[in-house]
């Protein structure tokens, strides 16, 4: 059985890839580990859309895992390393992962799961016209964070002071002030002062957590953020203990234990990837593959821990909500 290398047409993105009889490598660089309960959710939600599509692991088809532990200061060499490898292309989770491989080379496909700001961030030229060697889909968390607060405050119109756990570097700098800037615009409208409290990594969310308590905050806003969304249990275990009640990006949260969510569904987002992997392994290329954005977002309260808070969400708020949390 010999191993043989397919190169890239000259001016194409014909697919470059390794085999093994009809095996084809694909690279796979995540936030998480194998050994994370979220990290697995995730990657097994685009192994089901693989395997949708007839791809088997280890059959049909190898992944070549770059994974981080929840370090996105290890993404860089990671990128590399698999870049190295000459994989037919390369699944980029987030955008933080996407920059990093994008940094390395501008030939191998690059499918992106979950992009905040795809434009904004300069992963592609247009959601329609990507150009380039990235694609993917974007979950428009950034976008729709001044309708999170606007929610947050509709479902607890009391609330006048809330804390705003950010990651300065979640998404690039044009994407974070825009986001930022927006949500301080709608927190004025809704006459809430907002407090901006900054988590770099994990190793500063104590500093974080305690500055928070500090505030003396009626309730906690969490921007969008791949870091975030991995360590969400330990950002929920925070505001139970301090009885905040939270507005968050996803359903995984409220599901932890945290009060609301509005969004899109990360895990749907990675299924749905692996038809860019399947066109591109076909031949596509991927700047003519337009961005897919979500077709459905998701509303969920979780009433069990209103309850545990003593704060009552309101009627006509609970009425819209996608799921309620028992």
């Amino acid at each position: 059985m010999s191993r043989v290398a397919l190169g890239f047409l000259p001016g194409s993105f014909a697919v470059r890839a390794q085999q093994v009889a009809n095996v084809t490598t694909i690279g796979y660089l995540a936030t998480g580990s194998r050994e994370s309960p979220d990290a697995r959710v995730i990657l097994e939600a685009f192994r089901q859309g693989l395997r949708e599509l007839g791809y088997v692991e280890n059959k049909n088809i190898v992944i070549k895992y770059g994974l981080a532990d929840g370090k996105i200061e290890r993404f860089p060499a990671l990128a590399a390393e698999l870049v190295g490898m000459k994989p037919a292309l390369i699944v980029a989770q987030n955008t933080p992962a996407a920059r990093a491989v994008q940094q390395v080379t501008t030939t191998i496909p690059i499918v992106v799961p979950v992009m905040g700001d795809p434009v904004g961030d300069g992963l592609v030229a247009s959601l329609a016209r990507p150009g380039g060697n990235i694609t993917g889909l974007t979950f428009l968390g950034p976008a729709l964070a001044p309708k999170r607060l606007t929610l947050l405050k509709e479902a607890l119109p009391k609330v006048s002071r809330v804390a705003a756990l950010w990651h300065p570097r979640a998404y690039g700098e044009r994407t974070m002030n825009e986001m930022v800037g927006e949500t301080e615009g709608a927190a004025r409208t809704l006459n809430v002062s907002l407090r901006l409290v900054a988590a770099p990594s994990p190793d500063e969310f104590n500093r974080a957590f305690s500055t928070i308590a500090a505030e003396r905050a009626d309730a906690l806003f969490i921007f969008p953020s791949p870091m975030f969304f991995l360590q969400r249990q330990s950002i929920v275990d925070f505001a139970t203990s301090h009885r905040l009640p939270s507005m968050s990006m996803a359903r995984e949260f409220v599901e932890s234990g945290g009060l609301m969510s509005y969004g899109a569904s990360i895990a749907d987002l990675s299924r749905r990837a692996a038809t860019y992997v399947d066109k591109i392994l076909k031949g596509a290329k991927p700047g003519d593959l337009p961005v897919e954005q979500p077709t459905k977002f998701e509303l969920l309260v979780n009433l069990k821990t209103a309850k545990s808070f003593g704060v009552t969400i309101s009627q006509s708020l609970l009425v819209r909500a996608d799921e309620l949390v028992q």
